[in-house]
C-alpha cells in the first residue's frame, strides 16, 4: 500500500517558475479561483476571471517580484499542474523578518493528489533556510478545506483577521501562522 501512495510522487517535480510558465500558471490561478471560491464570493465574478487576462498581471508580477519573493511550479509528468509564491511578509508597504505564502494553487483535476502538500513544504522549507522565524498565510473565512489543509502542514490561525472586497461584497480572511525551524 505505501508503494501504492508513493509511486504518483515518482514523477511530480517541484522547480523554480520561469517566465515562459506564466500562461500555464494564470490558467492554474483562475481555474483555482473558480473552483475553490464558489459559493464564497459573487459567482459573476468568478465567471468572469479568465486566464489570457490574468496572463500579463502575473508577468509583471513575476519580473517586478523583489528581493526573496520565489514562484515555485510543480511539474506531473513534464505538466505543470501547480503554483506556489512565498516571500517576506508585507506589513502593509513593508516587508518584515516572517516570510508570507503569497498564493498557492493547484489545477483543479490534481486537488487532493499531493501536489499541494508537496508544494507547501517546499515553500516551508526554503524559508526556513532563508532564515525566517514564521510563515504567516492568509485565507478565506469560509473556505474550510483550505483550512483543513494549513491545519494539517502545522499552521494555526493566529487571531488576525481583514475584510477582502470583492465586487463590493466583504469576503473575511483569517491569517494562519506558523513557527519555522523547531517545528
Amino acid at each position: 500500500m505505501d508503494e501504492l501512495l508513493r509511486a504518483p510522487f515518482a514523477t511530480l517535480h517541484v522547480r523554480e517558475m520561469a517566465l515562459a510558465d506564466c500562461p500555464r500558471v494564470a490558467e492554474i490561478r483562475v481555474r483555482g479561483w473558480q473552483t475553490a471560491y464558489q459559493g464564497m464570493m459573487p459567482q459573476a465574478y468568478l465567471d468572469g476571471l479568465d486566464p489570457a487576462e490574468d496572463v500579463g498581471r502575473l508577468r509583471a508580477r513575476f519580473e517586478g517580484a523583489g528581493e526573496g519573493v520565489e514562484s515555485l511550479v510543480a511539474e506531473w509528468d513534464g505538466d505543470v499542474v501547480g503554483w506556489a509564491c512565498h516571500g517576506p511578509y508585507r506589513e502593509g508597504e513593508v516587508r518584515t523578518a516572517d516570510a508570507e505564502l503569497y498564493a498557492i494553487y493547484v489545477a483543479p483535476d490534481r486537488l487532493a493528489s499531493g501536489v499541494g502538500r508537496v508544494l507547501l513544504r517546499e515553500s516551508v522549507a526554503r524559508c526556513t533556510a532563508a532564515g525566517h522565524g514564521r510563515m504567516l498565510l492568509w485565507v478565506l473565512q469560509e473556505n474550510a478545506s483550505a483550512r483543513r489543509f494549513y491545519e494539517k502542514a502545522g499552521f494555526a490561525p493566529d487571531g488576525a483577521e481583514e475584510p477582502f472586497e470583492v465586487e463590493g461584497v466583504e469576503v473575511p480572511e483569517v491569517r494562519y501562522a506558523r513557527v519555522l525551524g523547531g517545528s
